[in-house]
C-alpha cells in the first residue's frame, strides 16, 4: 500500500490552462463525480488534486448500496464491481459479544483504487487533471465573485479563470478556510486505519464487521474484507471534538490505544493481527459530518463531499454521499445552463438539494448515540436475532429506507418489545 512520491509526477506549469469553465478542486469521489457528470455534457473542467493519483486515503473502502447507487449513474459500477470484494452482510458485534447479520448489496475497494478508477473515468470523459497542484486561494472579481483560483503547480503560483470553482477539498479545512467557507475548524470525528494481508482469514472473517464495546467506546471498531487476502481495520471516534464559535479542542482520547483496546478486546481483530502481516501504516484522518460546518456555497463557488459535511456521523460512512453531493453540483450547473437561470438560481438549486439530504444527516446523528451508549447496540441485536421484521428495518437503513434515528429513539425501544 504505497504512496506514490508527487515529485515523480510534477507536471509543467504552462501546461495548465489559463481558463476553464469548471475548476473542480480535489480528486476524490465527490470531484471526480462531479468532473465526469460535467466533462460529459461537454463542459470544459479542469480538475485539479495537490497529489496525484495512486495516493492513499484514509477511509474504511466501504461501498454500500448509495455507493452504488452513485457508480451506477456514473457508468462505473461494473468496473468498479470486477475489482472490489464483495459482502452480502454487515456483521454488527454488541459489547457482549451478540451478533446480528444484516445483508445488504456491498462491497469493499481500497480508496487508492477507486479514486485512481474514478478520476481517469472523468478524463475519458474529457476532463483535464493536474497533479499535484494545490489551491492557494480564490481570485475574485471587482464586487467578490470567485472567478478563478491560485493554484501552486510545482514551484510557480498559476492563476486559472473559471465560471465557477468547486471545491471537494475532503476534511483537512485548509482549502475551506483559504475560500471564506469554513465554519468548524476541528472534525466532527476522528478514524485509524491500517491494511493487513492475511490469507489465513480469508473466509474466517466474511462479512463487513462493525464492532461496539467498552474498549471503543465513544467510538466503534471494524474489520472489512478487502481484495487481494486483505483487510481494513480501524476504529472511529465520532463527536471527537466540542466546538466553541466555529473553533474546537479535542476530546480526551487516543486513537492508537483505543486501536490496540479493540485487537485486544475482539478475537477476531487478535487473530488477524497476529497471523497476518501489516502491510500499511496505521494512519488517521478527519471526518465530516452531518452536513455541517461549511458554507454550501458563495458567488462562483460552491462546497461538496466532505468539505461539505458527506459524512454519516453513525456509520462513518460517506462515499456514497460525496459522490451524490458532487453529482447535485454537476446538476444545479447543467440544469442552470438549461434554463438560463441566473447565478444566485443555480447555487440556490444546489443548496436545496442538501437541505433535502440534511434530514437524512440528522437522523444518523441521533443514531449515533449507539457509539456512546453502546449497551443499546446489545439490546438490538438481541432483539433482531428475534424479531425479522427488525432485521428487515436494520437492513432498511443500510439501504437508506428506513429511519436510523427510530431504532434508538423511546417509541423505537417500546416497539422493539412488541415485534
Amino acid at each position: 500500500m504505497s504512496v506514490v512520491d508527487p515529485s515523480l509526477q510534477m507536471p509543467n506549469p504552462q501546461s495548465v490552462p489559463e481558463r476553464c469553465e469548471v475548476l473542480i478542486v480535489g480528486a476524490g469521489p465527490a470531484g471526480n463525480a462531479c468532473a465526469r457528470v460535467l466533462a460529459q455534457a461537454g463542459w470544459h473542467v479542469l480538475l485539479v488534486d495537490q497529489l496525484p493519483q495512486g495516493r492513499d486515503k484514509i477511509c474504511g473502502d466501504g461501498l454500500i448500496p448509495d455507493a452504488h447507487a452513485a457508480l451506477a449513474r456514473l457508468g462505473l459500477l461494473d468496473q468498479v464491481m470486477s475489482l472490489a470484494q464483495h459482502m452480502s452482510h454487515v456483521g454488527c458485534v454488541g459489547p457482549r459479544g451478540g451478533r446480528i447479520d444484516v445483508p445488504g448489496q456491498l462491497a469493499v475497494l481500497p480508496r487508492r483504487d477507486l479514486d485512481r478508477l474514478m478520476c481517469q473515468a472523468a478524463q475519458d470523459a474529457g476532463a483535464q487533471f493536474v497533479a499535484p497542484a494545490r489551491f492557494e486561494k480564490p481570485l475574485e472579481d471587482a464586487q467578490g465573485r470567485v472567478n478563478g483560483a491560485l493554484l501552486k503547480v510545482g514551484d510557480a503560483l498559476v492563476e486559472v479563470q473559471a465560471e465557477w470553482v468547486v471545491l471537494a477539498t475532503g476534511a483537512v479545512p485548509k482549502a475551506l478556510g483559504a475560500a471564506g467557507m469554513c465554519e468548524r475548524h476541528t472534525p466532527s470525528g476522528v478514524a485509524l486505519r491500517g491494511y493487513v494481508h492475511a490469507p489465513s482469514m480469508v473466509g474466517r472473517i466474511k462479512a463487513l464487521e462493525i464492532v461496539w464495546g467498552k474498549a471503543v467506546r465513544p467510538g466503534y471498531g471494524w474489520i472489512f474484507p478487502a481484495p487481494n487476502d486483505c483487510f481494513n481495520i480501524g476504529v472511529g471516534v465520532t463527536d471527537s471534538h466540542s466546538a466553541v464559535g466555529g473553533k474546537g479542542s479535542k476530546k480526551a482520547l487516543n486513537l492508537r490505544s483505543i486501536f490496540d483496546a479493540f485487537v485486544e478486546s475482539y478475537e477476531p481483530a487478535a487473530a488477524l493481527m497476529r497471523e497476518g502481516q501489516l502491510v500499511s501504516e496505521l494512519k488517521g484522518a478527519p471526518l465530516r459530518c452531518t452536513l455541517t460546518g461549511a458554507r454550501w456555497s458563495r458567488p462562483g463557488l460552491m462546497v461538496t463531499g466532505e468539505a461539505a459535511g458527506s459524512t454519516y456521523s453513525f456509520t462513518g460512512e460517506g462515499i456514497g454521499k460525496a459522490m451524490e453531493t458532487g453529482m447535485r453540483v454537476a446538476d444545479a450547473l447543467l440544469a442552470g445552463r438549461r434554463q438560463g437561470w441566473a447565478e444566485g438560481q443555480v447555487r440556490e438549486a444546489y443548496e436545496q438539494s442538501l437541505r433535502a439530504l440534511k434530514p437524512k444527516f440528522d437522523l444518523y446523528q441521533r443514531a449515533n448515540r449507539v457509539n456512546a451508549f453502546p449497551w443499546l447496540a446489545d439490546v438490538l441485536i438481541w432483539r433482531a436475532q428475534r424479531s425479522p421484521r427488525l432485521l428487515q428495518r436494520m437492513s432498511g437503513v443500510l439501504n437508506e429506507t428506513s429511519n436510523p434515528g427510530h431504532l434508538v429513539s423511546l417509541k423505537g425501544f417500546s416497539r422493539l418489545f412488541l415485534e
